[in-house]
């Protein structure tokens, strides 16, 4: 049975939402699945994903092959990473350890990269939005022709 992990739609109409979900390819896209391994919502900067790693890990092992949106989004969440580095560690390239001290670091450097993509999203968002509550000036009518009438 081939088995694929992938994304199954949910949402109304124009406002997607995401379940990721591992199910067999022969199966439609909202139909029926085996495991449902996180949420990818596309509308909010960046986009919030949320995924159960170690589920997809194993699940990448078993030979479940991920569509092109679902390995942009795991390879994102550093999945991909990780396997790449536990088949290191198979070979005898490095021992688990230095595997897991590697992957730490880049999930602190990737986890402030996107801390620093939301403040900036959202320092934009404030600064297009138009000051409300606040008055504009007025003028001081001056005395000049056409004041007394």
């Amino acid at each position: 049975m081939a088995v694929k992990i992938r994304l199954q739609r949910h949402g109304s109409k124009k406002r997607p939402f995401y379940f990721i979900v591992v199910a067999d390819a022969r199966s439609p896209r909202d139909g029926k699945f085996i495991q449902k391994l996180g949420t990818y919502n596309p509308l909010t900067i960046p986009a919030t994903i949320q995924l159960d790693r170690q589920r997809a890990l194993d699940w990448l092992h078993k030979g479940a092959q991920p569509t092109d949106t679902v390995r942009r989004i795991l390879s994102f969440k550093g999945v991909l990473f990780l396997k790449h580095l536990l088949r290191g560690v198979k070979l005898g390239l490095f021992d688990e350890a230095a595997a897991m001290e590697k992957f730490t670091k880049w999930s602190t450097e990737h986890d402030a990269q996107v801390k620093k993509r939301q403040e900036e999203a959202y320092r934009n968002k404030r600064a297009r939005r138009p000051q409300t509550g606040r008055r504009p000036e007025r003028r001081p009518e001056s005395g000049g022709a056409g004041a007394e009438g």
